[in-house]
């Protein structure tokens, strides 16, 4: 039987002194699978993906990433676990301005070791495979060197890929990266993401509210309609 990448069940989910923000029967990811997941403001999807990451723990119900009950594990092993195994693309893409290109893309590698054993054994060097990662996804050799801060919006979205891509990740997470992009650059950057997905074997689990991206993906999902709580008060 196939380990799911993701899996939730009977997931409930409140702030302090709030009410239940997700509440959530059954969801699942299977591997080299990619998800279509439209999160429209006020639908969870921003506590989601902290439960994903393992930065927040439910009230009830399980949250297992493959194969590991998050909640079976202290607070520094979920961070441990969520860099080996997760690559987070962020909205806002979270690079460090300061740092430079390729810097920013070898972080996950200085805090994983098996995303770093992993870069290796492909590459030969983690270097290299940052430098292979940014070269495949239109970042030219005289760029990598250059401060993160001082790249436009679309060559910092590839940069993050990078970052999410590197040491072959099981799981990769992309909060509405195409948002600032224009329809042919949303276009490229999709599919020099499923390509990269595909070649590490990963799952893709995509989070925006720009419907029209669905029939890309293998599966689509609203969330606002898998999470029982967002239905509950619309009634």
């Amino acid at each position: 039987m196939i380990t799911p990448i993701i899996e939730l069940k009977d997931l409930t989910f409140a702030w302090p002194k709030q009410a239940t923000l997700l509440d959530i029967d059954e969801f699942r990811l299977d591997p080299e699978q990619s998800l279509f997941l439209k999160g429209p403001s006020g639908s969870g999807k921003t506590t989601l993906l902290g439960l994903l990451g393992g930065v927040q723990l439910a009230q009830s119900g399980s949250i297992h990433l493959l194969g590991q009950d998050l909640s079976q594990l202290r607070a520094s092993a979920r961070d441990r676990f969520r860099v080996d195994h997760s690559g987070f693309i962020f909205q806002q893409f979270n690079l460090l301005p300061f740092l430079s290109v390729l810097d920013n893309v070898l972080l996950p590698c200085q805090f994983s070791k098996l995303r770093q054993q992993r870069a290796i054994e492909r590459h030969g060097s983690i270097q290299a495979a940052a430098h292979a990662l940014l070269t495949q996804l239109g970042l030219s050799d005289h760029l990598h060197q250059q401060l993160a801060g001082e790249l436009s919006i679309g060559q910092q979205q590839r940069v993050a890929a990078a970052r999410a891509l590197i040491g072959q990740p099981k799981l990769v997470i992309a909060d509405e990266p195409t948002s600032a992009l224009d329809a042919d650059s949303r276009e490229a950057f999709l599919e020099l993401l499923f390509a990269e997905c595909t070649a590490a074997g990963a799952s893709l689990l995509f989070v925006s509210h720009d419907q029209s991206l669905a029939k890309l993906f293998d599966r689509s999902i609203d969330l606002s309609q898998l999470n029982r709580a967002t239905r509950q008060s619309e009634i």
